[in-house]
């Protein structure tokens, strides 16, 4: 069998997880340390016992996930030899695809991440942006839909079939989602985010974070990561700078980028990290391809398996 890792984006994190694979891996722990040292706050704690909705802002929700994905693959290495033939991430999952891949460390990673939460959180002040979740219209509808609202408004994340996510100022959001429904949308769902993502509101963020990124010493992956923006692979690490930087105010090409794994040759999909999301697009994306969600003991028991 060919597979691929998939790595989830912000929306996935949840107080508790990976409380219970934990209990078996102690790499779990580890991970959050590293990550906590970078941070200067004990993330794990944090995640754990969130008493202040603090999980849910960006700039911490971003290294608590990418830690998370770190962590149930290196639970994974360290009970077998692992050779996925690609990788890949959904929206702030293609970083820790990176960091999986060995293309920057763990603690470039949870730097880089943290503070592409707090530009992304200064882009746009709050209450201003808006996403949305338009089900049930082909992706050229929804593009067609943005462009008829006043105001900035964008298709973002091609997820699946006949599911799209829009992103842009509230006030287009809101008139959008109602074109949406009057052009025949099944349904049309605001989305609990601080942050208007992968919009050209972000671009004053991208411009600052590929000032950090030019900072960066970064590595060729050991294993191919396709990106959001091209659903390929980079050529250089400049290549792979230059697509993080376009990243924050592009589309995320999810479904491109399955169907590229599939055409060069994968057959099954491991999503690494607490959740089912990616499991839950992939399936109406190609119900054929082998899929699982690796998040605690028992998923990483059937995953190391069929592996």
């Amino acid at each position: 069998m060919s597979y691929a890792f998939v790595f989830p984006g912000q929306g996935s994190q949840s107080v508790g997880m990976l409380s219970e694979l934990a209990v078996q891996h102690k790499v779990v722990t580890d991970v959050y340390a590293q990550a906590s040292e970078v941070l200067g706050y004990d993330l794990w704690n944090l995640v754990q016992n969130d008493a202040d909705g603090k999980l849910n802002q960006t700039d911490v929700t971003q290294p608590a996930m990418l830690a998370a994905g770190i962590a149930v693959y290196r639970a994974l290495g360290k009970s077998k030899e692992l050779a996925p033939a690609f990788m890949a991430g959904h929206s702030l999952g293609e970083y820790t695809a990176l960091v999986a891949s060995g293309v920057m460390t763990l603690e470039q990673g949870i730097e880089l991440v943290a503070e592409r939460g707090r530009l992304m959180q200064t882009a746009v002040a709050p209450g201003e942006g808006a996403m949305a979740a338009v089900l049930g219209l082909e992706d050229e509808q929804v593009v067609a839909v943005c462009e008829q609202a006043e105001g900035i408004v964008e298709a973002v994340n091609f997820n699946s079939p006949g599911q799209v996510v829009i992103a842009g100022y509230k006030a287009a959001v809101d008139q959008a989602m109602k074109l949406a429904e009057e052009a025949g949308a099944s349904r049309v769902v605001p989305l609990a985010v601080s942050v208007p993502s992968h919009c050209s509101l972000m671009k004053p963020a991208a411009d600052k974070l590929a000032e950090k990124l030019q900072a960066m010493q970064l590595n060729m992956p050991q294993v191919p990561v396709l990106h959001n923006v091209n659903f390929s692979q980079a050529g250089s690490t400049d290549e792979i700078k230059e697509l993080l930087v376009q990243q924050l105010y592009r589309p995320v090409q999810w479904v491109k980028t399955v169907n590229a794994m599939k055409e060069q040759g994968v057959d099954g999909l491991y999503e690494l990290g607490p959740g089912k999301v990616l499991m839950g697009l992939n399936r109406r994306i190609d119900r054929k391809m082998g899929m699982q969600a690796v998040f605690d003991e028992a998923t990483l028991e059937k995953a190391l398996s069929s592996l």
